[in-house]
């Protein structure tokens, strides 16, 4: 699979250098995330004598109002975004994986009343059921990972379904039946590795949703708590010291928006490269 990306698809996608872009972004923020014990400070270091700082070389994007620096808390803050993005979306690309598979290989009864599960989840707002269920439960980070990966996974079930549908009738499936293979090696062997790709491209985009969607929650109230440091909880915290420490609110909003940049665009390269329409143009 590998060599089929590295010779079919990389030529694709290393021409569209918004895509590259994107990837450098991500690929960064990875780094920061990894080296922030590294390159960043105790991000729950009080030090009063130099509250509301502005971006100097001692602080080199200020501090807050107990005194933290703000580079070593989105340092440390990157961690907590990319690990709500990655396991929520991991969550939910399992969830709708396995149930998009079922309907599309098996159809009739199956196919029909998993794709009603599908509709009825797609009637309730994402956001205000992810709400709903939190106000049973505590505020947690894992709480709020499992949360947003149950509620997110009617896409890539549709996706999958989709696929399947289409993989299903072709002659390697048809082959691997008269061989007497049976259906969970059929599925997850044969049609699965074919039908990955716009789950990839799905997985992608999901991972930006998930972090907006954590950093929507926590700016609430509700999402991660304090002390840990996460984006949108500084952006809470400098709400109220907008107009006199800018900083506050202006980096974390600034990581925010390049990290969902940076998932946008790898995902939009990702899907143009997989997408066999396009062909080589």
């Amino acid at each position: 699979m590998f060599s089929t990306f590295q010779t079919l698809y990389w030529p694709r996608l290393k021409r569209n250098r918004m895509a590259l872009c994107g990837a450098a972004i991500v690929a960064g923020m990875f780094f920061l995330a990894i080296l922030a014990p590294l390159v960043g400070k105790d991000p729950a270091a009080i030090d009063i004598a130099h509250r509301l700082s502005p971006p100097s070389w001692e602080a080199w994007l200020g501090t807050d109002d107990l005194g933290r620096d703000v580079l070593s808390r989105i340092l440390y803050g990157a961690r907590i975004s990319l690990l709500v993005g990655f396991v929520a979306v991991g969550i939910a690309t399992l969830i709708g994986i396995v149930i998009g598979a079922l309907a599309g290989y098996y159809g009739r009864w199956i196919d029909s009343l998993l794709m009603r599960l599908v509709d009825i989840m797609l009637c309730f707002p994402t956001f205000f059921l992810i709400l709903a269920v939190i106000a049973f439960l505590d505020p947690s980070i894992w709480n709020i990972m499992i949360i947003i990966g149950l509620t997110g996974w009617m896409g890539v079930a549709r996706l999958v379904r989709a696929e399947f549908l289409s993989l299903r009738e072709r002659d390697f499936v048809l082959a691997a039946t008269a061989l007497g293979a049976s259906d969970l090696r059929i599925i997850f062997r044969h049609i699965l590795p074919n039908a990955l790709s716009p789950v990839l491209v799905s997985a992608t985009l999901g991972v930006a949703g998930a972090i907006l969607t954590e950093s929507a929650l926590s700016f609430l109230g509700i999402g991660v708590q304090p002390p840990t440091p996460s984006w949108r909880n500084m952006l809470l915290a400098g709400k109220q010291t907008l107009g006199s420490a800018w900083w506050l609110s202006a980096f974390p909003g600034f990581a925010i928006l390049i990290t969902v940049l940076g998932y946008n665009l790898l995902g939009e390269g990702l899907r143009d490269a997989l997408d066999p329409r396009l062909g080589d143009s």
